[in-house]
This record gives C-alpha cells, structure tokens and sequence, in this order.
C-alpha cells in the first residue's frame, strides 16, 4: 500500500510524463533520440537524485517511491525510464554502498543536478549474462591504473559523465574490479550505436577503451570487489526493469480499455464482448499481481537486505522473480492490446505496436529471464536442502 505522501510523488511524475513526455515519444522513437533538455527538465525536479541522500543534493528516496516514480516515466515512454533507471539505480547504490566519501563527494551532487548522467559498463559481447567471463582488463600502473577492452549494451554510454566500468585484475570472479571512470576521459571511443527493436530511443552504445589512464582514487571499494558489487547492483537494477516493464504494461492496458469503449463491431463497442472483457480483466490482474510482488521486494530493500540474505528465497531471487513477472506481463498485456486494437494495432500510426516492442526489452536485459529462472530454481533447490 502506497502512503500518501508516495501518491502525491507519482502523481507528479505522471503529470510530467503526460506533459513532458507522451507528446514527443513518436518523434522520439523515430530519430532514435531523447533531448537533453529533458533530462534538465528531470533535474529540475530531482529526478535524476531519487536514490540520493539530501546532503549530496538528492531526494533520499525509499526503493517503494523511486520504482513508482520510474513506473510512471514509463508510461510516459520506457526509453527516458531506462536511462533514469540506469542513472538512479545500479550506478547510485553501488558508490553509496562501496564509495569513499571523497568518491561520493565528487560524484553525487552531479549525478543529482544532471551535470553527469551515470552509465553501468558491465556487459560485454562474449559475456553477456555471465559477468563471470568479463575480458576488460585494467592493470596497475604507478599510482593509478590503465583500463584496456570493450564494454557491449551501455545505455547513455555516449552522453554519460560518469561510467561505472567492472574490469579484469585478476582471475575469475575474484578478479573482477570496478572503476568510476570520467565520461571524457582520454581514449574512450564510442564504437556504434546498436539499432534496437523497442526502446528506439534510448542510447545504447558499445565503448571502446584504449590505455585509459585512471588515477588510484578511480577504483571502487576493494580490489577483486567488482563481481559483488555487480550482483548487489542488479537487485535494484532489475527491480527498475520491473518497474519500467510496469510501466509499459499499464500505458497497453489504458490504451486497450480506451479502445474497446470507443471501437464498435456489430452494432456494439467491443468491451461488451465477452472475449474482449476477458482480455481486459487478465491483464488488469497480471499487472496488479507483478506490482504487489515488486513492491514487496521494494519493501525489502528498504529494510536492508542484502543479496544473499532472507528466508525462504534470497532477495537477489526475489528480484529477479519480481523482473521476470513484470516483464512477461508486460509483454502479455502489450500482446493482448495489440490484438484487441486489430489491423490498426499492427500499424506504426497507434502506440500499442511501440509499447509491445518496448516490452520485448524487459525480457532480456538485466538478465535474459531464462538465466533468472535458473537463479530462482537454484536458491530454490539450496533452501530445500536437496541442492549444493
């Protein structure tokens, strides 16, 4: 149950998404391309500190109200809510969790003000679900470090001032370290913009880094930390998918119910057919239980947990429980709306075609929801006591 307080902070991020967002998103999709003015309009309102503690300038929000506010950006359009996900999540919890307060005080007022748009560098080509395999290296040298390799899949990549980039210093996932990297930092090369079934707008690149000198103060927590750093990110970062997937799902649905009252087929609107009621209540019920069980990993979060502890699943399942329900009932709703909406629902000219495009995403990234499964069966079977 939402208080008031977190109805009054999304009531006013939908009221921008209705007015800042929805009116450009054809535009936007088509030039592959989200302005910076709005990301100045987000930093106007704090949005780009929601997880940020106020004395770096940010809002200090609970994981409950920063995933209804991003529910509600994307509804207004799921490409600014991946890029604001990207920025508050993984990127924000990890330097709040693992960062010195001289990191901390460099980064986080300018992450909150927009003056640097934070990208999560963790994925690669050969990896991909598997952080495990990452082959970006960075080697000591003198004081500081030298960063060598490719980054895959990095969402504001080009735009970022500030990358957060796992890389190689020693073997397997004990080697793994994590760097906060300035954006215009000489030899970073942005290698190709990827051409995106959904999310057209949002800004995916792959990054090339070339003897990228950093300084000592570069490297994130411990030596040989990155790998846990990355799976604590990923519980918010994949709760932001189910937020994001939330969103999509609610802005199908709103259109479908809209739709079948006006649309008349036989001398009568379509949600008075049985078949189009049935549609319309699945969806309002898979929806509404894919929040219920994101906000109750939410709460979790806020209680502080961690990724390896709480009974019976772990939160790092419990979050990737709560992204694979969000997004394949995103994907069902925009599927069943599409269908209720016909031909036109097949053209570019009506929004449900994008919204089912969009939600596709959800699925994959983050995490392909198979490889979540097999974290859910694996904690699973631990707690039974029938697994290793």
């Amino acid at each position: 149950m939402l208080t008031e307080e977190q109805l009054e902070i999304r009531q006013l991020a939908r009221e921008f998404a209705q007015g800042e967002i929805r009116p450009h998103v054809e535009a936007w999709d088509a030039a592959r391309w989200i302005p910076e003015e709005l990301f100045e309009k987000l930093a106007e309102l704090g949005f780009l500190g929601m997880r940020i503690p106020e004395p770096y300038g940010g809002l200090a929000f609970d994981a409950s109200t920063y995933l209804t506010v991003l529910e509600a950006m994307a509804w207004g359009d799921a490409s600014v809510a991946l890029s604001l996900s990207i920025h508050n999540g993984p990127v924000c919890r990890v330097i709040l969790e693992h960062g010195t307060d001289g990191q901390k005080e460099q980064w986080l007022p300018l992450m909150a003000t927009g003056q640097a748009l934070a990208a999560f560098a963790l994925s690669e080509e050969e990896a991909g679900s598997d952080p495990g395999a990452l082959e970006c290296r960075a080697r000591p040298a003198g004081d500081g470090w030298v960063l060598d390799g490719s980054k895959a899949w990095v969402t504001n990549g080009d735009r970022a001032g500030l990358l957060l980039v796992f890389a190689r210093t020693g073997q397997g996932t004990e080697g793994i370290s994590a760097f906060l990297v300035p954006g215009n930092a000489s030899g970073i090369q942005t290698e190709g913009r990827e051409r995106t079934l959904g999310l057209s707008a949002s800004e995916t690149v792959s990054l090339r880094f070339q003897e990228v000198e950093l300084p000592g103060e570069a490297l994130l927590g411990e030596v040989g930390g990155g790998y846990g750093m990355a799976m604590d990110a990923l519980i918010i970062g994949r709760l932001g998918v189910a937020a994001q997937a939330l969103g999509i799902g609610q802005a199908a649905f709103e259109h479908a119910i809209s739709y079948a009252g006006e649309r008349e087929q036989f001398g009568r609107p379509l949600n008075r057919f049985g078949a189009i009621q049935e549609k319309l209540a699945g969806m309002a019920i898979r929806l509404a239980q894919a929040r219920a069980l994101t906000l109750e990993v939410a709460g979790r979060v806020d209680g502080g947990e961690t990724a390896s502890t709480g009974l019976p699943v772990s939160l790092k399942s419990s979050a990737a429980m709560a992204k694979v329900a969000a997004s394949e009932a995103a994907m069902w709703v925009a599927d069943e709306a599409v269908q209720i909406f016909g031909g036109y629902g097949y053209m570019r000219d009506y929004p449900v075609e994008r919204l089912m495009r969009d939600a596709k995403g959800t699925e994959i990234y983050e995490g392909a929801n198979e490889v979540l499964r097999w974290i859910v069966a694996r904690d699973t079977v631990k707690e039974s006591g029938t697994g290793d």
